[in-house]
């Protein structure tokens, strides 16, 4: 069976006295409901220079986790995770519509990674990331939505340089300006022993990935995992909200897919 355990933490840091950024999470209870919905594990960052970013994102985390939680049983994550984005995308986007906040500019990145027999399904919008960790290695599940990321891709800047930049903040997609938002959408099997990260930028915009996985494959708690990645990044800078979610594969189930139905493969 799927076995996994995860730790988090977030700090405001040194500047801000509000924490803009949001997590979230479901936890099957039951070997019934493991297979028939799985894990969900979800971050989001509320734009610091919009009014209300605490707000976007704690919508947008309520929305995809009691989404997970009502989805019909055995729904395919691949589909499932871009449609609670975009119903997140939609619940924060009505929150400008409310009396109170009619005008004002809401917006948040989130990314989610779901967990299921031997696949995990990572949804995002924004540059809140995703990691994996396999043998020490930092592979990246997620591409920023970024305007300098958008430039390295094309050739225009180097990833030296946009590492640099003072645009390097500058979001081409984020939860609430629009009505409707593209999601990026990764699918991949998972193997006992992989570590998934995810965190706000307030992290992964002050470490580099060696120090992340330095400190993820170490033989620790997962919370206190969590809260030394989170008091790193702090440490280094700490003018930014930081979050981060640490969550170790133990076991998998092995399936195969016949027809949009799992079948189960011998162990």
């Amino acid at each position: 069976m799927l076995d996994v355990i995860f730790g988090q933490a977030t700090d405001p840091g040194k500047v801000r006295t509000n924490n803009e950024d949001a997590m979230g999470s479901f936890v099957p209870v039951s070997r019934q409901q493991l297979r028939s919905h799985g894990y969900l594990f979800a971050v989001a960052d509320g734009l610091g220079g919009y009014e209300f970013g605490e707000v976007a994102s704690a919508t947008a985390i309520a929305t995809v986790t009691e989404g997970f939680a009502k989805a019909q049983e055995g729904t395919l994550l691949v589909s499932l995770l871009p449609r609670l984005v975009q119903h997140a995308n939609s619940a924060v986007h009505d929150v400008t519509l409310t009396p109170d906040r009619r005008g004002k500019k809401i917006a948040t990145t989130l990314v989610l990674c779901a967990l299921r027999y031997d696949q995990a399904v990572v949804s995002h919008v924004g540059d809140s990331r995703c990691y994996l960790i396999r043998d020490g290695m930092v592979h990246f599940v997620t591409q920023d939505h970024t305007w300098v990321n958008e430039q390295r891709k094309l050739g225009l800047i180097t990833a030296k340089e946009m590492a640099v930049s003072e645009s390097r903040h500058i979001l081409i997609r984020s939860l609430g300006p629009e009505l409707f938002i593209p999601v990026d959408t990764t699918a991949l099997s998972v193997m006992a022993g992989d570590t998934l990260v995810l965190c706000s930028d307030g992290l992964h915009g002050r470490m580099e990935e060696g120090a992340i996985a330095s400190i993820v494959c170490q033989t620790k708690d997962m919370d206190e995992i969590a809260r030394e990645l989170v008091a790193t990044a702090v440490e280094s800078d700490g003018s930014d909200n930081t979050t981060a979610m640490v969550i170790r594969v133990c076991s998998v189930e092995k399936v195969g897919m016949y027809r949009g139905r799992p079948y189960f493969l011998p162990s």
